[in-house]
């Protein structure tokens, strides 16, 4: 095994959301000035998700900010990147919407869908410090039921 396919390997352990055309997303970006170190949001549109595999795939995130487009292309897995976050899910006909680059207006907007629902985990029973002897079965079969 090569030391590049190696690397390759452990990139690609961290956990990113599948990412597609049309999507609205949050992405939270590490950046170095100097010394200091920060994390910077940027929120727009998927527009394209590059043809790379692995550690070289891209996608590119456009917004409008004061009436000027702004995109910018991320590594999906990139060193830099915190995380990603899906705000929005739109239903989209293309697999790159560079038309948004032109479009203006109502022309612009595209069909949100909702996004599924994420189930929290179970939250564990709460500790009230009360022995499960002291309480009588029926009881207790009664509790367990209504924690359910």
């Amino acid at each position: 095994m090569k030391a590049l396919d190696i690397i390759h390997a452990e990139t690609l352990k961290k956990v990113v959301p599948d990412v597609k055309p049309g999507h609205t997303v949050q992405v939270y970006q590490r950046i170095r000035e100097g010394e200091k170190e920060r994390v910077q949001m940027f929120e727009g549109v998927v527009i394209a998700v590059g043809s790379g595999t692995g550690t070289s795939k891209t996608f590119t995130v456009r917004k409008v900010v004061d009436g000027v487009g702004v995109e910018k292309v991320y590594p999906i897995y990139g060193s830099t990147i915190e995380k990603i976050v899906l705000k929005k899910e739109a239903k989209v006909r293309r697999a790159k919407l560079y038309f948004l680059r032109t479009a203006v207006g109502k022309a612009g907007r595209l069909k949100e869908t909702m996004i599924k629902e994420i189930k929290a985990p179970k939250a564990e029973k709460a500790d009230m410090g009360i022995k499960v002897e002291e309480v009588p079965a029926e009881v207790a079969a009664e509790v367990e039921q209504m924690a359910e």
